[in-house]
């Protein structure tokens, strides 16, 4: 490459020393031909294995025998350590130049866990790191913050893994960074270090150090390089200390702070932690909201990542199903749900309710079919437009953007894009406060359309009377005006029947099979829309009317389940059976 060619390239921000790294990554995770057909032979039938072994020659046959001999787990990462080995000197920089900028693949690559519970499956209990989707994009979300210098809060379910990740991506920012020093808070130091326990913070850090090879272990030996809390890298300088409880924070300063489970912190950190990064990511499971994790979770300012047992792609319905017939309500939705509201009384939707409809059509076997229209809830500076789509009984899609400017234009544009998209020409909108004129943006992009390609558009308001306001309630002498404060808390209630029916076809009990809710399991925004749906609670006012309460203290607007709950409000015949009023 000329000299004016590398000049143009660094320019552009391309460095030829990237394109050679990634060329040495290519070629050490190339099969070689024995390695290919043993992987082929494995995933045949007994005949086909035959018939392949029998058309390859003796050496080649030889080798495939002895590859499948060796340990399952490890050996094609024997493999490809051998031929970093075979010339070190030459593909050795390359390849550490190739993970600096890829993390996620040095921790799927060198890095090991152990699970005790294989021992059980006569399985080896030490098994390859191999991170999973949603994993890998926990990796690149926590660097983007780190190299951006913001703080984000994970919010995940029982063992998926989120701590050990963020154990591995602490210990290789170590070894690939010089001078990096990451710190690691957790609420008592039995979690954080404690000799003889493999389940503390410091324990998963030695364990996935000590997997390493010495090639990209930085150095690091563990009976010189690590003491109580504190490890250290010599090859690059970096450091990784811990600090628990009320002690979090008053160290010395870090490039990256990680605090485990902050939801069970005694007390806030959240001062001593002001001045000690300027990246600090919070991960835990939910424990009320009455907390300083609660309330960075629920901030729209701070970047939020959800990790729950959807994203495991060892874990399907069965799995959860049993955890339903095993736990107590209130552990399920705490601490496999990641649900806030756990314990909260009065919840309009609860969380188990919410997750029976995830996937529920496919589970039944029912094909989606009715009417297919959108509901689009406006938010402002502090809240975020929503937009939800429903085909029949199916939530099909949400999404959301940032309403800050509150321009309303923009956001009718947006969400004419989006119907477009999904073939849909009638919208619902929330006609109160900010959708006040949405109907005026709204007529002038359908002028400019083509008249069969116009949104038929209809408001909604929350704050008006509900539907069939002189028809008596379910069971009742009360007329529906007199028993609800308005359509917003008949719209909730309403979708607590849907969601109600969606349980009980899990349970494979009777249930209304013309008024259920399934949500699409694809949906982006799947964890917070759950999160929100279970967020109102319902209650009495002065005058004895229901209301639903949709902000609780420090919470933001529900705009994702406003959507959702706002595209299945009834607009037809009212089906209302009393029993929903068993919550009061």
């Amino acid at each position: 490459m000329s000299t004016l060619a590398r000049l143009l390239d660094k320019l552009a921000g391309r460095d030829p020393a990237d394109a050679v790294a990634a060329e040495f990554y290519a070629t050490m995770c190339a099969m070689p031909p024995h390695v290919a057909l043993a992987d082929k032979l494995v995933r045949s039938t007994a005949a086909k294995r035959t018939a392949l072994l029998a058309r390859t020659d003796d050496a080649t046959r030889a080798a495939v025998l002895a590859w499948l001999q060796e340990p399952e787990a490890t050996r094609e990462r024997d493999r490809r350590l051998a031929w970093l080995r075979a010339d070190a000197a030459n593909r050795l920089p390359p390849i550490k130049r190739y993970y600096r900028g890829h993390l996620a693949d040095f921790i799927s690559d060198w890095g090991l866990t152990t699970d005790p519970r294989r021992i059980a499956l006569n399985q080896p209990a030490q098994v390859p790191f191999v991170l999973f989707p949603k994993q890998r994009e926990l990796v690149s979300w926590m660097l983007d913050l780190w190299r951006t210098g913001r703080s984000g809060v994970v919010v995940k379910g029982r063992d998926v893994g989120a701590s050990y990740v963020a154990m591995a991506l602490l210990a290789s920012l170590c070894i690939f960074e010089t001078n990096f020093a990451a710190g690691v808070a957790s609420a008592t130091e039995a979690k954080l270090d404690l000799t003889g326990s493999p389940d503390t913070l410091f324990a998963k850090l030695r364990e996935f150090l000590n997997g390493l090879p010495p090639e990209f272990n930085g150095g690091y030996v563990e009976g010189k390089h690590s003491l109580y809390c504190r490890i250290n890298l010599p090859e690059t300088g970096s450091s990784i200390t811990g600090e628990a409880g009320a002690l979090a924070g008053r160290g010395a300063r870090k490039s990256l702070y990680v605090v485990d489970e902050s939801a069970f912190f005694p007390v806030s950190i959240d001062a001593a932690l002001a001045q000690t990064s300027n990246v600090r990511i919070d991960i835990s499971t939910p424990n009320g909201i009455g907390n300083s994790f609660y309330e960075r979770a629920h901030n729209d300012a701070i970047p939020r990542f959800d990790l729950t047992w959807r994203d495991r792609p060892d874990r399907d319905q069965a799995w959860y199903d049993k955890q339903v017939s095993t736990l107590d309500p209130v552990v399920l939705a705490q601490e496999v749900n990641a649900d806030f509201a756990a314990s909260r009384e009065g919840v309009v939707v609860p969380a188990a309710w919410v997750q029976s409809a995830v996937g529920l059509l496919e589970r039944l076997g029912i094909e989606a079919t009715g009417a297919r229209y959108a509901a689009l809830d406006l938010g402002d500076t502090s809240d975020r437009c929503a937009l939800a789509i429903r085909h029949g009984p199916h939530l099909e899609w949400v999404e959301s953007w940032s309403g800050a400017g509150s321009d309303m234009a923009r956001s009718a544009e947006r969400a004419f894009g989006i119907l477009d998209r999904h073939g849909i020409d009638e919208l619902i909108y929330d006609g109160d406060g900010l959708g006040g004129p949405f109907d005026g943006f709204a007529r002038l992009l359908n002028e400019k359309r083509p008249e069969h390609a116009r949104i038929k558009v209809y408001e909604y308001r929350g704050s008006g009377a509900p539907h069939n306001p002189s028809h008596r309630a379910p069971r009742t002498k009360t007329p529906w005006k007199d028993y609800v404060l308005n359509r917003k808390a008949q719209t909730w209630l309403n979708a607590r029947w849907l969601f109600e029916q969606s349980n009980l076809a899990v349970q494979r009990e009777q249930f209304d099979k013309e008024a259920f809710i399934s949500i699409n399991p694809k949906i982006p925004e799947l964890s917070k829309l759950m999160a929100q749906l279970s967020q109102p609670t319902m209650s009495q006012n002065s005058a004895g009317k229901l209301l639903v309460d949709k902000l609780g203290e420090g919470e933001r607007s529900p705009d994702l389940a406003d959507a959702c709950t706002m595209v299945f409000a009834p607009r037809g015949t009212w089906r209302f059976p009393a029993e929903l009023f068993d919550l009061l």
